[in-house]
């Protein structure tokens, strides 16, 4: 009755993951196979998981199964059968197989061997009586053994190590014994990894995370491994590293390919890779091409600096984009960039510049080309806005006198195409000095006059000659130019 408590405390919880940890039962000695009489200490490991207080343990014999609860986590055995163990909210153990023999010699080899390790047979006879030889053979074939015990190690065990042994040891008088036979299976210590991608499709600039799984038994639950990541058999992604994951922050279509993974023991002296993971990346392709200005509007003023600037809406990867005039659709520039906007700089802009532009964008799937935008290029004057002042009088000089008048002079933007050096004006105002003190003034506005003028110097004169009269020094005019009285 007390039993069956017992066992009530150790039923799965519920909702609990059927991938819960399993304990593992290490065997001291660590053989599988015994004489009769001898005692061995099992122990239930794997305790980091799950309480300690009690352990159930399973003794599967000729069909019998027999249930000892052990208020800790050993149990001392001496019977044949097959063992397994149970802590309070775990899943049984693996089952570990035990013989106690009642032969004269006995092949004694490890409860479990994985790749890697070093495999030791033991060719063992009753109560340790002396052997003169021994030999141990493998599927039929005699091994050589170099060891100065009787004990046979084969290092780096491997598949390639899997079969049938058996020993044969020699007395002193020549007696022969005949050890059972053992197969032995090396454990695989991790299977081949697998490359998991977080999409195999992903779209251009977009970020991916690898990882490489794979699992350790419970019994080697706590060995180390490194990761390695690779692209089509070349590219190295990733050093040897502890972590079994990557992270590509951005890939592009030109990243795309056969990606794989390696894992290996810190020793290296297990290396395995996984399969293959195409990772194809799609591309977008270019649209709502724009062709703009800075400064901004499409007009330009004669001189300065003009800045095309072609961008997509959207689109993806490297973009070529070309800049293009209407009427000769030449190519004034390229450039290819992955960017969704590039600059084309026309560094000194002239009248000539002036007509239609377009843009195209092209990510491999074919130009797309923007609408058509206008620029207008504005004429400057070779002189900014001016302000002349009279002379201060000076002593003696009288108020009533006529001194050269304050002029303002402003740029013209006519259509005409003047020299250099040459001035032009939209408008002349003169101020004159009354014998009163005050200024009278008096504007002529050459807009209002339909004339387009050329002037290279303007000034006024004095009352006797000519006062209150506009005189051009060096003035020059277009075959074409009229003055409006």
């Amino acid at each position: 009755m007390l039993l069956w408590a017992s066992l009530l405390l150790f039923a799965p919880v519920c909702g609990q993951s059927a991938a819960a940890h399993k304990p593992v039962i290490s065997v001291h000695p660590p053989w599988t196979t015994f004489f009769k009489g001898e005692r061995v200490t099992l122990t239930c490991n794997g305790f980091q998981f799950y309480a300690t207080e009690k352990t159930i343990w399973y003794h599967l014999h000729y069909w019998r199964e027999k249930l000892t609860v052990t208020p800790g986590n050993t149990l001392k055995v001496r019977e044949s059968g097959r063992y397994r163990c149970q802590a309070q909210g775990s899943p049984r153990s693996n089952p570990v197989r035990l013989l106690f023999s009642s032969d004269s010699l006995i092949l004694q080899v490890p409860y479990s061997v994985f790749e890697g390790d070093t495999l030791v047979l033991r060719c063992h006879r009753r109560r340790n009586e002396k052997l003169t030889a021994v030999k141990y053979t493998w599927n039929g074939k005699i091994l050589p053994n170099f060891n100065k015990s009787w004990d046979l190690l084969i290092p780096h065990a491997s598949s390639n190590n899997n079969g049938n042994y058996q020993c044969f040891g020699y007395g002193d008088n020549n007696d022969v014994f005949r050890s059972n036979f053992k197969i032995i299976k090396i454990q695989e210590l991790f299977p081949h990894p697998e490359l998991k991608a977080t999409d195999s499709q992903p779209t251009e600039g977009n970020s991916v995370n690898l990882s490489c799984e794979t699992q350790l038994p419970p019994e080697r639950s706590d060995t180390p491994l490194h990761f390695i990541f690779f692209r089509d058999d070349r590219v190295i992604l990733s050093n040897w590293s502890r972590s079994r994951e990557l992270q590509l922050p951005a890939i592009w279509r030109e990243n795309s390919g056969s990606y794989w993974c390696g894992a290996e023991t810190v020793m290296g002296n297990i290396h395995k890779r996984s399969l293959s993971l195409q990772i194809h990346v799609q591309r977008i392709p270019v649209s709502g091409v724009v062709l703009e200005t800075q400064p901004t509007g499409g007009q330009a003023v004669e001189g300065e600096t003009l800045v095309l600037v072609c961008s997509v809406a959207e689109g993806t990867g490297y973009t070529t984009f070309s800049w293009h005039r209407e009427d000769t659709h030449e190519s004034l520039g390229r450039k290819t960039q992955r960017s969704p906007k590039a600059e084309l700089e026309l560094p000194v802009i002239r009248e000539s510049h002036a007509g239609g532009y377009y843009c195209t964008a092209d990510n491999s799937y074919g130009p797309v080309q923007s609408a058509l935008l206008n620029i207008t290029v504005r004429g400057v004057g070779f002189l900014g806005d001016e302000t002349r002042l009279p002379p201060t009088p000076g002593p003696g000089d009288s108020s009533h006198s006529i001194y050269p008048a304050q002029v303002e002079l402003q740029s013209l933007y006519v259509d005409v195409h003047p020299k250099e050096g040459d001035l032009m004006y939209s408008e002349i105002q003169t101020i004159r000095l009354a014998e009163e003190g005050e200024a009278n003034t008096s504007r002529t506005l050459l807009e209002d006059k339909d004339v387009s003028v050329v002037y290279s110097e303007v000034k006024t004169q004095h009352p006797d000659n000519s006062a209150g009269e506009i005189s051009s020094k060096d003035e020059e005019s277009h075959e074409n130019e009229k003055l409006r009285e």
